[in-house]
């Protein structure tokens, strides 16, 4: 059984274009973002999903110097991109994780795998409902679910979106969460305006040089450290699916 880390990632982003090449300590955030999807246990494998956009070349570039994989695709049909993606990587399990989360946890992508593995489910999310700090979104599920919400998803959102089709048909699908102990859900260290960017900056920059591994923790530690950093981006409206 194999198991691939799969990360979407394209340079004309609508509200921060070419975020995932910005510097993050001297590296582009995509690079910070492999580092540390490669300390991910339980994770075989990591494929970008980037497109065929001419603009996107600085991404596969990135990938060959970085020797991790990547699969060209459509820009916005983003489902066909990581069905073929998974499909090229032999994948039997698959995790989604998106370019715009350089913060997050290896421990807790393991966490969500090993849900999954303990069978008797299709999909695991760790935001249904959210409970965790959003840049820590993880999404872990079968190649056959994902395979026939490629072949059977009609809808925009579906496509663009990746796996709407299988939590919108509950039904069809045996779903399950992973929620934190507490809810930490207004914490935002994903990347998607320029304020997020300031705030993800500053906190890599606090930690990455004593500490180059940290985790959740730290980052709730530094946090409390500086509350001051919350109105950075508070009043962002997280994008739905």
């Amino acid at each position: 059984m194999k198991t691939v880390i799969v990360v979407q990632a394209r340079m004309t982003s609508t509200r921060l274009p070419g975020k995932v090449l910005l510097p993050l300590g001297g590296e582009p955030m995509l690079t910070r973002l492999v580092q540390r999807l490669r300390r991910v246990r339980l994770a075989d494998a990591i494929v970008i999903a980037t497109t065929t956009n001419a603009s996107d070349d600085a991404i596969v570039a990135l990938c060959e110097r970085l020797g991790v994989a990547h699969h060209r695709g459509s820009e916005h049909d983003v489902l066909s991109r990581y069905a073929e993606a998974a499909a090229l990587q032999q994948a039997d399990t698959v995790v989604r994780v998106t370019s715009d989360c350089p913060l997050i946890d290896p421990a807790l992508i393991d966490q969500v795998i090993e849900d999954f593995a303990q069978g008797g489910c299709d999909y695991v999310s760790n935001m249904m409902p959210p409970t965790w700090p959003y840049g820590m979104a993880v999404e872990v599920f079968s190649v056959q679910a994902l395979q026939e919400a490629h072949a059977q998803a009609s809808q925009d959102s579906e496509r663009e979106h990746v796996t709407p089709f299988i939590y919108w048909n509950a039904q069809r699908y045996r779903l399950r969460n992973v929620a934190c102990s507490q809810n930490l859900s207004h914490y935002r260290w994903t990347v998607d305006m320029p304020e997020d960017y300031e705030l993800v900056s500053l906190l890599f920059e606090a930690l990455y040089q004593t500490h180059p591994q940290f985790r959740l923790e730290d980052l709730l530690a530094e946090m409390n450290r500086h509350p001051e950093w919350m109105r950075i981006n508070q009043h962002i409206q997280q994008k739905q699916a």
